[in-house]
C-alpha cells in the first residue's frame, strides 16, 4: 500500500511538474517561407537552371535559422509536396531537431504548397481544398488551400489555420497584381474559418502564413473583420533592431512587410508580450527571401 502511494505521488509530480515546465515555456509557433523548396527554375552559380532543385548552401542555411527557432509548430509555404518535406525532417532530425508530426496540403498549386511540422500530436488536422470564390464571374480556387491544425495547450485547443494568398504576379492586365484574387481567397478563407468557429471572441485559434501584401490591404483587412465582427486582431512584430520588414524582393532591392500573425480575440490575452517577433540572423539573408514570424501562446 505505502508502495502504491509513493508510485502514485511521483507519478502525479512527474505530471504536475511536466504540465508546470510547458505552461512556463508556451506553446511557440513560426510562419516560414521557404523559398521554392523544391524544383524550380533559378540562377545557380551565374548559370540558369530549369527543374533545378534549392541549392545546398541554402538549405544548410534554412536547417540553421530552423534549429534557431526551435519553434513546437512551423507553418511552412513554398514546400514542393510530401518527398521535399520528408527530407527536410530527416536534415533536420540527423542535426538534433526532430519534428516527428507533419501535414502538407496538395492544393491547386502543384508546385508550392504549405505545410506544418509539430514537436507535439495534432489532435485534428483539415486540409480544406474545396475553397473557392468568384473570379471574373467564374470559380476559381483557392491555389494553395487552407490547412487547419489543432494542438493541446495547457489542456486546452488552440487551431493554426496555415494560408499562403496568391503572388502579385499576373498575367491579367485587369487585375494588377492580382490584388482582386488574392483578396477572393482571402474572404474564403475567412468565411471558412468563421464557418469553424462563429464566435472569435471566445475561440483559440491563429491564421499565419504569407499573405503577399500589407496590413492595411484588403485581404489582410478582409481577415480581420466581417462587418461588425471582429475575426481575429493583427499582432506586431519587429526584429532586434526594430525593423519590421519580413520579405525582401530582389529585383526590385525593396523590403516590405508580407508574412502576418493574426489571433483571435479569444486567444489575445494569451500571447505572451502581447506580440510576435521577426526572427534575425547572419543565416537568415542566405535561407530565403522571407524572415520566419515567432509568436508563444501561453
Amino acid at each position: 500500500m505505502y508502495r502504491v502511494l509513493v508510485c502514485t505521488l511521483l507519478v502525479v509530480g512527474a505530471t504536475l511538474a511536466a504540465r508546470l515546465s510547458a505552461a512556463a515555456h508556451g506553446l511557440t509557433l513560426a510562419t516560414y517561407n521557404l523559398e521554392n523548396y523544391t524544383l524550380a527554375d533559378r540562377l545557380v552559380e551565374d548559370v540558369y537552371r530549369k527543374d533545378y532543385p534549392k541549392p545546398e548552401a541554402e538549405k544548410t542555411a534554412l536547417r540553421q535559422v530552423l534549429r534557431q527557432l526551435d519553434a513546437d509548430v512551423l507553418a511552412l509555404q513554398e514546400v514542393g509536396g510530401e518527398p521535399f518535406l520528408t527530407e527536410l525532417r530527416r536534415d533536420l532530425r540527423s542535426e538534433g531537431l526532430d519534428y516527428p508530426y507533419a501535414s502538407v496540403l496538395n492544393g491547386a498549386d502543384p508546385d508550392r504548397k504549405i505545410a506544418v511540422l509539430s514537436k507535439q500530436p495534432f489532435t485534428r488536422v483539415t486540409h480544406h481544398t474545396d475553397l473557392t470564390f468568384k473570379y471574373f464571374g467564374a470559380a476559381a480556387p483557392v491555389k494553395r488551400g487552407l490547412l487547419e491544425v489543432h494542438l493541446n495547450s495547457a489542456g486546452s485547443d488552440v487551431a493554426v489555420f496555415v494560408a499562403h494568398l496568391k503572388s502579385r504576379f499576373t498575367e491579367r492586365a485587369d487585375d494588377p497584381a492580382s490584388a482582386l484574387q488574392r483578396t477572393g481567397e482571402a474572404v474564403a478563407i475567412r468565411d471558412r474559418v468563421l464557418n469553424r468557429f462563429p464566435r472569435p471572441e471566445s475561440a483559440a485559434f491563429i491564421i499565419l502564413g504569407d499573405f503577399n501584401d500589407s496590413r492595411t490591404s484588403r485581404p489582410t483587412k478582409a481577415l480581420l473583420t466581417r462587418g461588425q465582427t471582429t475575426i481575429a486582431e493583427w499582432l506586431p512584430a519587429a526584429d532586434g533592431r526594430g525593423h519590421v520588414w519580413s520579405h525582401f524582393y530582389r529585383r526590385e532591392d525593396s523590403y516590405s512587410r508580407v508574412d502576418h500573425i493574426l489571433v483571435s480575440p479569444g486567444l489575445r490575452p494569451r500571447v505572451r508580450t502581447g506580440a510576435g517577433r521577426i526572427h534575425d540572423s547572419p543565416e537568415v539573408g542566405l535561407a530565403s527571401d522571407h524572415r520566419p514570424l515567432v509568436v508563444v501562446i501561453d
